[in-house]
């Protein structure tokens, strides 16, 4: 409970808390990081290896052949997310959540078990927030990880849920929840047809609390808090107390520096950003995701960095972000001429195959067509 009370955390957001925002969001306050939601069977599947290079643990799927390369799915650094780190999973089995969370423990400060998300990648096969609609089996869940892997390994064990239609069976569902032997709850105060634009229904949280203390679980609510400052007054108008915590998503996605008594504007963000996922060798789709989603739509920066095909490229337009946003030097020109270089390599290696495959076609049909005149030559001398 210790670890959690009171804290103001990143939120797991599938994509957008990668590494560098995660080690970014830590720079700036940070309390606790959550991981983006994986899935028990993608996990299962992992091989873990220590990457000396960076410095960091990776979980990596090996390939199956030569011709494709080893998948990253989480990676980790240790030096600065040890004892901040809380690996969220989704799962809809008790034995697989188990199996999958005796992968990660010890490089992890906590497993966090996702039953609040309504995004199809996270519902189907019963995960996420369609486990809020089978009690049974996420209480069967959250009891075997705390059973056979919270505490032989002392990690504590949480979970991220939703509020239900009334306040009743809300309050009923995280009645049972607290009785599994967890550590931490999070309320993402919305129901799960509710999309982010909906104002948050916190009105059940000082409930909550009651239930939580009474079961020595902490607390954390999440929906629509806008950083530190905006936390800070949400408990005193709700009149929670300092051991309630908070939990940060989209505007820590649009911006990870929230967690600051004072945010840096988008510009300085993008630049210490691109520091650290050039660090880390972050790859660059998700680099260029966070990027958009940390420009501002109507700056020019958001069409340019649409445009680049590689770190070399991204780096060079980030160069170009001025002190207070504007543009130092126009990097359209720049990323036509390599658009222009692209095209020209890729022309050469098709003009260089079908050199090739022509010369192999010339020597199938010189070989195919002396065939015969030999045969034939053989059957005369035989005669």
């Amino acid at each position: 409970m210790v670890l959690y009370a009171g804290k103001l955390v990143l939120a797991p957001m599938v994509r957008a808390g990668e590494l560098p925002t995660r080690l970014l969001a830590l720079q700036h306050g940070a309390d606790l990081l959550w991981t983006p939601e994986i899935i028990d069977k993608k996990l299962i599947q992992c091989t873990r290896e220590e990457n000396k290079n960076l410095d960091t643990v990776d979980f990596i799927i090996p390939s199956k052949t030569d011709n494709k390369p080893s998948t990253l799915v989480f990676r980790t650094f240790p030096k600065n997310e040890q004892g901040k780190l809380i690996f969220q999973m989704g799962t809809s089995s008790p034995t697989l959540a188990v199996e999958a969370a005796l992968k990660i423990v010890n490089d992890v400060d906590g497993i966090d078990i996702n039953a609040g998300c309504p995004k199809h990648f996270s519902i189907h096969s019963g995960m996420g927030a369609a486990l809020l609609k089978t009690p049974d089996i996420l209480c069967s869940i959250l009891e075997n990880l705390v059973s056979k892997v919270g505490k032989p390994y002392n990690k504590p064990i949480s979970v991220k849920i939703r509020i239900l239609d009334d306040k009743e069976t809300t309050v009923a569902l995280v009645e049972r929840l607290c009785t599994t032997g967890i550590s931490n709850l999070t309320v993402h105060c919305r129901t799960t047809p509710m999309r982010n634009r909906e104002a948050p229904i916190r009105d059940y949280i000082p409930s909550i609390k009651e239930i939580c203390e009474k079961n020595n679980v902490s607390l954390i609510m999440n929906g629509a808090i806008k950083n530190k400052v905006h936390f800070k007054e949400l408990r005193e108008e709700l009149g929670l107390s300092k051991d309630i915590g908070g939990m940060i998503a989209e505007c820590a996605e649009t911006n990870p520096t929230v967690f600051s008594q004072n945010p840096l504007m988008w510009y300085d963000v993008c630049k210490q950003y691109i520091k650290i996922a050039n660090e880390f060798e972050n790859i660059i789709g998700n680099t260029k995701y966070m990027l958009n989603r940390i420009i501002p739509g109507k700056s020019e920066f958001y069409q340019y960095i649409s445009k680049c095909k590689n770190m070399e490229e991204i780096n060079h337009v980030i160069d170009q972000i001025g002190p207070d946003g504007t543009v130092i030097n126009d990097p359209t020109e720049y990323l036509a001429k390599r658009r222009e270089e692209e095209k020209l390599t890729k022309k050469r290696e098709n003009d260089m195959k079908s050199q090739m495959n022509n010369g192999k076609k010339k020597h199938f049909l010189k070989n195919t067509s002396a065939e015969p005149k030999a045969k034939k030559f053989k059957a005369e001398v035989s005669s």
